[in-house]
């Protein structure tokens, strides 16, 4: 447990990272206020926080670019540090859609920054990307290789990260500090809480899990003729629980000012086929596979050098692809919907909850209204 605890806003705290940062929080001891729209999530996650921590998070529902909102949460719920995971991520979805990659992901990073100084809350640590290193120039990626893009969700990561530097440049009592994470995978142990993607998944394990589970009839391999030594992609897949602690690690090494950039990885890469494999083997179950031409971005491979993580914070990776597999596959069978079918009725609760003042700012569950029927409290 950590000596001097922080209140964290976790913005994008309902998401597949975010929840499971706030699990990782409350079990080393500080305290959680969740802030998220809900557009890519769902309102049960907060609820199966507190079966697995025995504390429900607070939790305000809001846009990330509402400043008004922003203050009065970080001012009533008195919070002195910000993890910033809200943010859109479908790297094929951005370059349909780059506008809205940047007016969310830049606006919104800027705008929280904004109500961060207006309260004087000077403590960060941002969720980034691998994707700022473009096409790698030489592996394992270092935090000094430079920074490039081929997709706007990759510039708009860049972009916060040049903000954030400069920021500390001209306000040097910030305390930030910037996570660069590479492939995060698996779910919580417990089946309760995993990747819920709305729609056609965009990763790799999602789509495994569901040709896994009868759902898709086989998974698109996009390249068999990678210079690699089966053909196909490799990449740094790391266990969403081994990341989220990276995330609690940088908290607590924020001391003293200061903006850092750290590779979150495990350091070794796996390819898509090693994926299959092992997923193969943790389920008992044959995943049909379908060849398919290279996308245009994709790299032949991608990993982490974590010298730096465990360096600075005291942190390595400490889960194997069989455990990554064996997580995802637990919540898959545990959840073969997701969050949106088995809690129908407690999700109708959840929502329609007792009746909130309508103008008020901010509504929030406490661990006081916690059990269910969930109630909402306002301030």
């Amino acid at each position: 447990m950590c000596e001097h605890p922080y209140t964290v806003l976790v913005t994008g705290g309902a998401g597949f990272i975010g929840s499971h940062a706030c699990i990782a929080l409350q079990e080393a001891g500080h305290h959680v206020v969740i802030y998220d729209n809900l557009s890519t999530s769902h309102p049960l996650v907060i609820e199966r926080i507190g079966e697995i921590t025995g504390r429900v998070p607070i939790f305000v529902q809001g846009d990330i670019q509402d400043r008004a909102r922003l203050e009065a949460t970080l001012a009533a719920c008195h919070c002195n540090a910000v993890m910033h995971f809200a943010g859109l991520k479908s790297v094929s979805e951005s370059v349909d859609q780059p506008l809205t990659y940047y007016e969310n992901n830049v606006m919104g990073s800027l705008v929280l920054l904004q109500a961060m100084a207006s309260i004087g809350v000077r403590t960060l640590v941002f969720s980034s990307s691998a994707t700022v290193y473009g096409i790698p120039q030489e592996l394992p990626l270092k935090e000094d290789h430079p920074l490039s893009a081929t997709t706007p969700y990759g510039r708009t990561k860049i972009i916060v990260e040049e903000m954030l530097r400069e920021h500390f440049n001209t306000c040097p009592d910030w305390r930030i500090a910037i996570l660069r994470y590479f492939n995060p995978v698996g779910a919580h142990e417990s089946g309760l809480i995993g990747e819920d993607p709305q729609g056609k998944p965009n990763n790799l394990m999602p789509l495994i899990s569901q040709v896994a589970s009868g759902k898709r009839p086989h998974l698109n391999v996009w390249g068999n003729d990678y210079p690699t030594p089966d053909g196909t992609g490799i990449r740094d897949y790391i266990h969403v629980l081994d990341l989220v602690q990276g995330h609690v690690s940088a908290l607590n090494h924020l001391n003293d000012p200061q903006c850092i950039e750290v590779n979150l990885g495990t350091g070794r890469g796996h390819s898509v086929l090693e994926m299959v494999r092992a997923f193969e083997r943790i389920s008992g179950q044959t995943i049909p596979l379908e060849r398919a031409p290279r996308r245009d971005g994709d790299v032949s491979s991608c990993y982490a050098d974590p010298q730096r993580a465990l360096d600075l914070l005291d942190w390595r990776a400490q889960r194997d692809i069989d455990e990554m597999c064996r997580d995802a596959w637990n919540w898959q069978v545990s959840n073969p919907y997701g969050y949106s079918k088995k809690d129908e009725h407690s999700v109708a609760q959840l929502l329609a909850g007792e009746a909130c003042a309508p103008d008020s700012l901010v509504e929030f569950i406490t661990p006081e209204r916690a059990s269910s029927p969930l109630g909402f409290q306002s301030v």
